[in-house]
Formats: structure tokens, sequence, C-alpha cells
């Protein structure tokens, strides 16, 4: 099959969150399965020209009353023969940021960038005379493609080309002006007939919604939770009048780059046959965090976006159980690596100032998140929603116990433990609030103290959990046939 991915992230190029991770690990998965797959980024900033090929033929992309002209890099995705097509366009794409800049609010122009990624990857699709069997979109950034394909490709060059748009993270929809429907050479005949309206604003994701043939996201769990209306973000009844033509498929991890045996990020191996380089590992992180060199001690980790999200309003409030309370009553240490809005960082700061046992590092730093990952005994990731989770995926690999919120992907990856039984491959708990938290990492120090035998068991059968790309790109390859049908109208969409 012919497979063109539009994303606004692709590791390792560029990346925000596991939008990249997923694009870049689901690409090369496709193409071992022997399918054509060819991915349209913008040139941001970061990117360094210098490492790419360009196109001869300068790109023409129709966008509101004018043309836009674009050079178009190339590179390869490494370890692959999947072509990577960078649109340049240096006013649009050219500043540092994906979305924004850094701590700072989204770019105001955003409408006009990410339209000129998605009609700019259907001209680029037509200038290489590569009729893709597939389109495959992502998050709202990506989201006017099927959109397009229904409406001003719609005869011609992609009549026949199915799309499939996958929601990564529903609370990030993409909502602008109504007046910026010009940006995108749709006209106000389309603002309600092809469902961009939403409150008299332009929800672009909605519109992604409403247009593509199949809808996908990133785990089972999730797929259901955004059909209600506590995690539909305000589209669970769209959602709902779609659900024959959506389906959850969980994300897998990339197993070569984390690797505990062959990570050049750890000052020492390790697996499932010995465990000894992990408590070499643990050595090394209290040293880089500057904690007591304490073996006996349980070290709890997080890597992660610091964000209402993560479920730091619940470990930074006043109320008891916070981070504050874990990290005075109980005898442990914690070590904190992200970036994220301000008032968290500036919190956490703080915290670490006044807490002997808390350590924070806030930048993004690719060794010391393999390095905790290993190091720490307990991964907490307390999500308010969490559309599939990559770093309870990591831990496990690396025998570091993840505890919970059971949400989403989280729900789908961590089985909670089972004092009677020893069953189980991390610790999990319903309710978001600091006490629930609190009361959870006190069962996993409990069973710590009490059940090693359990905690080392446990740690046996995470390592040995297989969270396969493999499984999951030919699921994607039955869907694509489904797109494609459901464009040729042999099966109805909803």
């Amino acid at each position: 099959m012919k497979i063109l991915m539009i994303s606004s992230e692709v590791l390792p190029f560029a990346k925000a969150g596991g939008l990249g991770d997923m694009v870049s690990a689901l690409s090369a998965e496709l193409a071992r399965q022997g399918h054509d797959v060819r991915v349209v980024l913008p040139r941001y900033y970061s990117i360094d020209p210098g490492r790419l090929r360009r196109l001869e033929d300068p790109l023409g992309v129709p966008m509101g009353r004018d043309e836009e002209w674009c050079a178009v890099g190339t590179a390869m995705l490494p370890g692959t023969e999947v072509p990577v097509y960078f649109i340049e366009h240096q006013a649009l794409f050219g500043r540092d940021g994906i979305y924004a800049a850094t701590s700072g609010p989204d770019f105001e122009d955003n409408l006009r960038r990410f339209t000129l990624l998605s009609r700019g990857a259907l001209q680029l699709a037509r200038m290489l005379k590569w009729k893709p069997d597939v389109v495959h979109a992502h998050d709202w950034p990506a989201a006017l493609a099927p959109v397009y394909l229904n409406t001003l490709e719609s005869e011609g060059f992609f009549r026949s080309s199915g799309s499939v748009f996958t929601i990564h993270n529903l609370a990030h929809q993409g909502i602008f002006p109504k007046e910026e429907i010009e940006h995108t050479m749709l006209g106000w005949e389309s603002f309600h007939g092809a469902g961009l309206e939403d409150h008299d604003q332009l929800n672009v994701l909605k519109a992604g919604l409403h247009n593509a043939d199949i809808l996908t996201t990133v785990s089972p769990t999730y797929a259901e939770e955004i059909q209600t209306p506590e995690h539909g973000h305000r589209l669970d009844g769209l959602l709902r009048h779609r659900s024959d033509d959506l389906f959850g498929v969980l994300n897998g991890m990339d197993y070569e780059l984390w690797d505990p045996m062959n990570d050049e990020y750890l000052p020492a191996p390790f697996g499932a046959d010995d465990l000894a380089g992990k408590a070499a590992c643990k050595r090394a992180l209290q040293q880089v965090m500057g904690l007591d060199v304490e073996p006996d001690v349980p070290l709890f980790g997080m890597v992660s976006r610091l964000v209402e999200q993560k479920g730091f309003g619940e470990l930074c409030g006043p109320t008891h159980g916070s981070l504050y309370n874990i990290c005075e009553d109980f005898d442990l240490q914690f070590v904190i690596l992200g970036t994220g809005e301000a008032w968290c960082e500036k919190e956490l700061a703080s915290l670490a100032g006044r807490l002997p046992n808390l350590a924070v590092d806030l930048e993004f730093n690719e060794p010391l998140a393999h390095l905790i990952m290993a190091g720490c005994d307990f991964l907490l990731v307390p999500s308010a929603f969490e559309p599939c989770g990559l770093t309870q995926m990591y831990a496990m690999r690396y025998g570091t116990l993840p505890i919970v919120r059971r949400t989403g992907g989280l729900a789908d990856t961590v089985t909670s433990y089972d004092e009677a039984t020893g069953e189980g491959t991390g610790f999990d708990f319903d309710l978001l609030t600091p006490s629930a938290i609190y009361n959870t990492v006190g069962w996993s120090l409990w069973t710590w103290h009490n059940r090693p035998n359990h905690i080392e068991t446990m740690q046996l059968r995470a390592m040995a959990e297989r969270f396969s790309w493999e499984l999951s790109a030919a699921r994607y390859v039955e869907i694509y046939k489904g797109a494609m049908d459901r464009r040729s109208g042999s099966i109805p969409r909803t």
C-alpha cells in the first residue's frame, strides 16, 4: 500500500510529545512489512537544512487569496528506507518551537502554518506523481487533510485515496476565529457543511473527525472514554455518532531504543536474568540528582510534561496528600524530569529547595530520562487522562513498577498488583485526588518493605511484557483497507 503520513511531529526531527514517537515507529514498522510509506513534516528552525537533500522544484501551495511557494527537503527516517519530506517556509516555520515559543502562548498564525502542512502534503504527492492509497493525518495540525480530500480534492488525483485520522489528544482541537477560514481556501459553505463550525468558531479537529473515512486513537480504553461527556471535550456526541468508524489501537514502543541490555545512556546493562546493573543505575541516578546514595531507600520518578493533565495540579496543591506530604511523611526519594507550564516549574523548584529527598531537573534531557527509567524503583503517572502513554511502557521494560491512574492507555497496559497472589505489573487507582495518589504510593511502599518477593516477581513480569508495533501496524493495515472500502463506497461510513 502507498501510505502518506502527515504530522507536525516526527522523531527524531521534531517532538513535543508521544505523537512524534508514534508516527516514526509506525512508519518504520509499516515499511518493514513491505508498504510504501512517506512522511511529510514542516522544516522547523531546529531542523538543520544542511542535513537535508533539497528537491529541485519548488512547491506551490494554494492558500487564502494567494499561493505560497515552499522549498522541500528530504531525508530518510533513521534506520529505515522511509523518506521524510520537509516543507520549508521561512515565514511560517522558521522559528523556535513547534506550536509556540518556549513557555509562551501558541503562535497566533497556527491555522495558516498547519493549513500549509495539510494542503502542502497533498500538493507534494501530486508534484511527485505519487498517488497514496491512504492519507493518514495525525491530530489537529493535520486535520484539514481529510477535509480537503472531501472538498477541494474530491475529484481528480486523490479521488480514490482513503483517509484515516488519528486522535492523539482530544483536548487539543485547533480552535480559531471563524474569519480565519479564508486561509484554508474553504468557502463559507464548508463552515457548516464540512463540520468546521463550533459555537461560531472554527474547529479544525472537529472537521477532521467529521470528514475522515476512519477515525483511530491510540488505545482501546481512550476510544471508549472520548465518547463520554467526561472525556469527550464537547465532541463526544460526534464521536458516538461515528462509533462504527472509530477504533482504538494501542501504541507500541521501540524495543531497540529502550533496551536495558544495550542502552548507551546507562552506566551498567541489566536484564531479567541479572538485575545487578539496575542497582548500579540507581546509584548513578542518586549521584547525578544530588541525592544520598542509599540502595535500600525506594526511589520514585516522574518523566513528564509539567502540566495539569499529568496530575501536577493535585501533586502541587495545598491539600494533604500532595507531593510535599509524600516526601515529608514517607522514607523515600523522588526525582522529576520535565518541562512545562511556568507555574508548575516554579512550584516544583520551590519544593525541591525545601525537601532534601526531592530532586527536580527542568529540562528536556534524553540521557537522564533513560537513567530515571533504569534507576528508579517506581514511576508515578497520575494523569487526569492519558490517550496512550509511553513512559509506563518504558518503565516496565526497565523493571521499574508504574503507579498509574486507571485511565486510557494506562489502564490498557498496567495490571494492578494483587496482594493475595503477587500478580500484576504495577499499582493503580481510580479517582484523581491527592489522597488517592498518597495512599497508592503508601501501598507500593508497604509492598516494597513487606513483600519484597512480590516486588521482584512483578519486576520480572513487567520486563517480559511486550507492546509490539508489529501487531499494531498490522491492525492499521486492516484499518487502511477499511478506509479505502469506505472511500470506494463498497462499505458505507457512518
